[in-house]
């Protein structure tokens, strides 16, 4: 938070308007020196304040994202987390505790295989690698940057105006949130995905490195790089900062039900503006959100009153939340590797359930080993 002056909160909100790349671009629209910039974003880069990505339109590469709530038999824990990672599609897999006590993870699935997808899980109960499960599947996320008109960068301290932000959803005022992009994209091939895949490692890779990666000339890859974003493969820009200190905050994700689809579009833009929520996204055929969020622990009491409030009033139908242990996070990016120009994502369940079936022999087996007492010398007790 002492980095959090009112010239990098001027940066901060300038590269999640236009975009991290061009610090040229933010030194302009942001009316300050370029070397003040550069020194700036250097530092903070240097004290892993500041991370910057992509969020990739999945829909636009064929992909659809899913989160799997998955309970595991006591003692079976590290088993579940890597049969979830056997199909390859998997984006993060976190410790959650809460309902369930179990894994959270997000995978981003080719779209024609989500009903192969559900099966590949039915069969990891089948064959009690998995307790149960849940799953439900998301549209395109947007990944709001804190609001620091809720914060005095001489004092370090924020204001949480809960009643605010209830009366707000209630009336159905609130600022304007992300709109989605519906314009068509001309299509993609490997190359634009390893873009794209470079993009969700790091917002600021240049050029001249992704020219480099794809053994292109520069002009060439600016070109694929350019139509990307104007096309709307490149649905978000993530300006990663922690707003508040993580010895005592929380990382949880919610998920609001809500009574009607107005309501549920009120309350993103609302929530799109407050300085805890890191990410939002619908959840495809309900009138609901999942919303990721990092909160100091003393404000949790009133994060539960004001969804309480909202239960009350009839806004949300239901809630619910779990928190996510960030120690425990394994992320990695969208399965690029996984496709092939002419014929597309390759999906095969026969494929997974044969790796499946290797560990829980492999289980099986160290389970039989730790069970097996030792051998050796009797002992003698006189």
């Amino acid at each position: 938070m002492s980095l959090l002056d009112e010239e990098n909160i001027n940066i901060l909100e300038t590269m999640k308007q236009y975009g991290p790349r061009n610090l040229q671009q933010i030194a302009r629209k942001s009316k300050l020196p370029y070397t003040t910039v550069y020194g700036r974003v250097a530092k903070l880069q240097s004290l892993n304040a500041l991370r910057s990505y992509i969020h990739p339109s999945f829909s636009k590469i064929g992909l659809v994202r899913a989160v799997v709530l998955a309970r595991p038999f006591p003692g079976k824990e590290l088993l579940v987390r890597d049969a979830l990672k056997v199909p390859g599609y998997w984006l993060r897999i976190i410790r959650c505790t809460g309902e369930p006590n179990g894994y959270y993870s997000l995978h981003a699935i080719p779209a024609s295989n989500q009903q192969d997808f559900r099966l590949y899980l039915d069969q990891l109960v089948t064959r009690s690698v998995i307790k149960d499960y849940q799953l439900f599947w998301l549209g395109e996320s947007y990944a709001p940057l804190a609001n620091f008109e809720y914060y005095d960068p001489k004092e370090r301290s924020w204001r949480f105006e809960w009643k605010e932000w209830s009366r707000a959803i209630q009336s159905g005022r609130g600022a304007d949130g992300k709109k989605s992009s519906s314009a068509a994209g001309s299509g993609f091939d490997k190359k634009d995905l390893i873009i794209l895949k470079e993009l969700s490692l790091d917002g600021r890779v240049t050029l001249a490195a992704l020219s480099k990666l794809l053994g292109m000339t520069l002009p060439a890859t600016k070109y694929r790089f350019d139509r990307l974003v104007e096309e709307g493969y490149v649905a978000d820009y993530v300006i990663s900062v922690l707003p508040f200190v993580p010895e005592v905050s929380d990382l949880c994700e919610l998920r609001l039900d809500f009574t009607t689809e107005s309501f549920m579009k009120t309350a993103e833009k609302v929530l799109s503006r407050t300085p805890f929520v890191l990410n939002i996204t619908p959840i495809i055929g309900l009138h609901s959100l999942t919303v990721r969020i990092y909160l100091p622990r003393q404000e949790m009491t009133n994060l539960m009153t004001f969804l309480s409030s909202l239960a009350r009033e009839e806004v949300l139908a239901g809630y619910s939340y779990i928190q996510l242990d960030p120690a425990t996070q394994l992320t990695q990016t969208f399965s690029y590797k996984t496709y092939a120009d002419g014929t597309g994502w390759h999906y095969d369940n026969r494929e997974y359930l044969q790796s499946v079936a290797s560990l829980v022999s492999k289980w099986s087996k160290l389970e039989a080993e730790q069970a097996t007492p030792p051998t050796g010398p009797a002992l003698v007790v006189e």
